[in-house]
């Protein structure tokens, strides 16, 4: 396997573990992005584990979102290993969804924007019903998602919940993202490890050709189109950078944005705090 700076792969028979960790608070950025690119292209290999974990080192943080100073240097890693227009996070979390591994996230902590998006581009969402939260963000500092959650959302959730947990830009417990069906299943934080464990297992001893196949072809079903993709990665990227949110992130970051505290804790709440925009 390749070595990863900001996650820990540890393969056990068909099942691949992947362990975020990238202190402070694990923010999706350049490194991330180089080192889950170079994951996509191990797990198109033949010999690849058949299903891959996804989980994460800091209790409180799965991945809370972008590192907003840094947008410019994650969207350049994004278009490598691409195509011509794949220079973006959705793109490589439409790759993640595409891959012929079967992947499973088991949430602890904060996964809001694209740490949410990451893991709709999952193939299954299981989390901590006492300790995950979810949310996207983004409407509330100024911008569109624009990694995949429009998309996934509207489809798994429909147009008036996918609206809700959109421009509401509130945090979501793990039950009611149950309810609504952003995660599979809410599980008791003291079962998680043993419940997903067991999944992956159950599924790495099927035939792999069986797997793809029907993975392929539900994804054929549910995903987005590429265009999709790309225009809702335009959008955000064109408004993020704009007047508006450059200051609603400037007011974020003086309260104690991307730093391990109350606001990225309950960022649902200071997104609320913020001055009325215009």
């Amino acid at each position: 396997m390749a070595s990863y700076e900001t996650f820990r792969v540890r393969p056990d028979g068909g099942v691949l573990s992947v362990t975020f960790d990238a202190p402070p608070i694990n923010l999706t950025g350049p490194e991330f992005v180089r080192d889950l690119v170079t994951l996509l292209a191990e797990l198109a290999r033949p010999d690849a584990s058949r299903v891959v974990v996804f989980d994460s080192a800091d209790p409180d943080f799965f991945l809370p979102h972008v590192d907003l100073t840094r947008v410019a240097e994650y969207t350049a890693e994004a278009g490598k290993g691409g195509g011509p227009g794949d220079a973006s996070l959705g793109m490589v979390f439409h790759r993640l969804s595409r891959t012929p591994a079967v992947t499973i996230a088991k949430v602890r902590g904060r996964a809001r924007g694209a740490g949410s998006e990451f893991l709709l581009a999952c193939d299954m969402r299981f989390a901590s019903r006492e300790n995950a939260v979810l949310g996207q963000p983004e409407v509330g500092i100024g911008a569109p998602p624009g990694a995949g959650a429009l998309q996934h959302l509207t489809r798994l959730l429909g147009r008036g919940r996918a609206l809700e947990a959109v421009v509401t830009a509130a945090d979501f417990d793990a039950d009611l993202a149950e309810r609504y069906g952003w995660i599979n299943r809410a599980v008791p934080d003291a079962e998680l490890d043993a419940f997903v464990a067991a999944l992956a297992a159950r599924i790495s001893g099927f035939p792999r050709d069986a797997l793809i196949a029907a993975k392929a072809t539900v994804n054929d079903i549910s995903l987005p189109s590429v265009p999709a993709v790309r225009a809702d990665a335009a959008l955000f990227q064109q408004l993020v950078r704009g007047e508006t949110a450059q200051q609603r992130i400037a007011e974020l970051f003086e309260q104690g944005l991307q730093i391990r505290g109350d606001t990225e804790l309950r960022l649902g709440d200071a997104l609320s705090r913020l001055k009325r925009a215009d």
